[in-house]
């Protein structure tokens, strides 16, 4: 396998500037260049792109991705290791769920006391502008 860098993007649906970028980030090696100097990558390089691009929809940072890389260059190794990164992702991912569904929660509420039919009389721009009139303290988004 031989693939210039468009080919890699177009077939792992990863942008040629982020392809780039992960080479700068050592997350992929960087490839062979052809007579011409264009890059020319293989079959491992492609399968590792698939890799960190799925990491990455599972929203695993490059911190992350890197240490699952490195742990898979030891396939004898008990995967304690990428167990621990997975199920602290987790916990983030059920943190950050639990501060949307209170974000949610408000602003169902300020949306469902708004009758007023002018900015006047609008809830939901006396709720922004009054953080008071909000049930409770809410994280950021």
């Amino acid at each position: 396998m031989n693939l210039s860098i468009g080919d890699l993007s177009r077939r792992t649906g990863v942008k040629v500037p982020t392809i780039r970028y992960y080479e700068q980030m050592a997350l992929i090696s960087a490839p062979e260049r052809s007579e011409g100097n264009q890059r020319r990558y293989g079959k491992a390089d492609l399968e590792r792109l698939a890799f960190i691009r799925h990491a990455r929809d599972l929203g695993l940072s490059i911190d992350e991705i890197r240490e699952l890389i490195r742990l898979s260059h030891h396939p004898e190794q008990a995967c304690d290791g990428a167990d621990r990164i997975a199920a602290s992702h987790l916990a983030s991912v059920r943190q950050r769920i639990a501060r949307l569904q209170k974000l949610e929660q408000e602003l169902e509420r300020i949306v469902s006391h708004c009758e007023g039919h002018t900015i006047g009389d609008c809830y939901v721009i006396r709720a922004l502008s009054d953080h008071g009139l909000c049930e409770g303290d809410h994280p950021p988004a």
